[in-house]
């Protein structure tokens, strides 16, 4: 018998994590305990929805939310390049360090501080292993090349090509690269040659081309993803439901775990 492989999928979601990534670290490490194996964290950040990373943090006085997230170094990155090759102003670290003491711990704000990244995806990883959340966890990344060549072919996909002195993540549609500007909006872009290692999937091929990586025996599976993922496209895989976490969508921020 295979060892069990217990597996779960985000994009970087906040500089600290949402409350609902947090829920699925913790699923899989009770469902470890129980049937052994190892974790596996699939980051998708090869995502370039630049809404993924908000970050929502509670005023310690007042309780009052507050929705932060990283600033771009232009609108063209902003808008579609993907999350491992978003860049950070070189300001926005100790901007938002300045900002952070109504909302969490020093220590919390010490991690923050020591995270050395130059790219949204790097930088939300290496402050969710400062918290712990990494720990005994192997992290496998969609933008990662070797990984995008290991993976089974897809038709619908995304690919990461040039566009106007950036990388973008454009959507293969009937043949044409496109980048979705809003509503029934394109920009087409030139046809231009591509290899695997440019292309990542789109929500409804990520589950397969996921398991032709991972083999996982296991998927902790979030209540968004529970709507839309189709079991048949991986019968192999036992599906199980995030534990339930109140305040979901708000950022984690106990530290460390």
């Amino acid at each position: 018998m295979t060892s069990p492989v217990i597996c779960f999928g985000q994009q970087p979601c906040g500089f600290f994590p949402r409350r609902f990534l947090y829920a699925k670290f913790a699923t899989a490490r009770r469902l470890q305990q129980e049937i052994g194996g190892e974790i596996v964290f699939f980051y998708h950040d090869s995502d370039h929805d630049p809404r993924e990373t908000q970050t929502t943090l509670r005023h310690r006085k007042t309780d009052a939310p507050q929705t932060l997230n990283f600033t771009f170094v232009n609108k063209l990155q902003r808008k579609f390049s993907p999350l491992f090759l978003k860049r950070i102003p070189a300001d926005w670290q100790p901007n938002m360090t300045r900002s952070l003491g109504a909302f969490v711990e020093p220590r919390a704000i010490e991690a923050f501080k020591a995270v050395r990244a130059d790219n949204v995806a790097d930088f939300c990883l290496e402050q969710y292993r400062a918290m712990g959340l990494l720990e005994g966890v192997r992290v496998v990344r969609s933008g990662d090349r070797a990984v995008r060549e290991a993976g089974c072919d897809i038709t619908e996909c995304f690919v990461d090509v040039p566009h106007e002195g950036e990388i973008v993540r454009a959507r293969l549609i009937d043949g044409a690269l496109k980048l979705h500007e809003g509503g029934t909006s394109y920009v087409t872009l030139p046809v231009q040659p591509f290899t695997k290692a440019q292309v990542s999937p789109t929500r409804d091929s990520r589950l397969r081309w996921m398991q032709s990586i991972l083999h996982c025996t296991h998927y902790i599976c979030g209540a968004g993803e529970q709507a839309y993922l189709n079991p048949a496209d991986a019968p192999e895989i036992k599906f199980v439901p995030r534990d339930t976490i109140d305040r979901s969508d708000e950022a984690w921020t106990e530290f460390p775990v």
